[in-house]
């Protein structure tokens, strides 16, 4: 192996490459995705609200359950309680699903 100002050339090549490929293949799965979403906006789903979704079960129970409480807290506060409660009927749903 070659060594250029203590650098092995050969290792750094490899290192260089197998980035370059999980870099691709990690485009083509942002792009699957892309089309994922795609095709539930076209079923009639909202995306965005997906994207939450796909948020809130990323979160850990605890960490779910305390911004659900804050949640609520900030809509008690601003008069939008009823607005919330149903928030949290969905979220306990899919609390209950997964």
């Amino acid at each position: 192996m070659t060594t250029v100002a203590g650098i092995t050339t050969g290792q750094l090549k490899s290192i260089i490459e197998r980035i370059e490929r999980l870099e691709e293949e990690k485009a083509g799965i942002a792009a699957d995705i892309r089309d994922v979403f795609a095709e539930a906006k076209a079923n009639g789903y909202d995306v965005k609200v997906l994207r939450q979704v796909l948020k809130i079960r990323k979160m850990d129970k605890a960490a779910r359950e305390e911004m659900e409480e804050m949640v609520e807290l900030y809509c008690q506060a601003l008069g939008m309680f009823g607005a919330h409660t149903q928030a949290k009927n969905v979220a306990d749903e899919l609390e209950d699903a997964a």
